[in-house]
């Protein structure tokens, strides 16, 4: 699994499929890119919706590789 923490924006999740549990409330997600907010500011989170475009929200990018062993 792939997380990218795009330079003033989301951080996008790259792999093969996803189970999010938010709450009470699980989803599985069966594609190989999420885009998740770190803005605060998105009307569906914790997905990304543009929010951080127009809050101006700023922050450094990275990337983080995770393996399964």
């Amino acid at each position: 699994m792939r997380l990218e923490f795009l330079e003033n924006g989301p951080i996008r999740l790259e792999g093969k499929g996803f189970r999010l549990r938010i709450g009470d409330r699980e989803e599985v997600l069966e594609r190989p890119r999420v885009f998740l907010c770190r803005c605060g500011g998105s009307a569906n989170k914790p997905f990304c919706d543009g929010a951080h475009k127009r809050l101006g929200f700023q922050a450094e990018g990275g990337v983080l590789e995770v393996e399964e062993a």
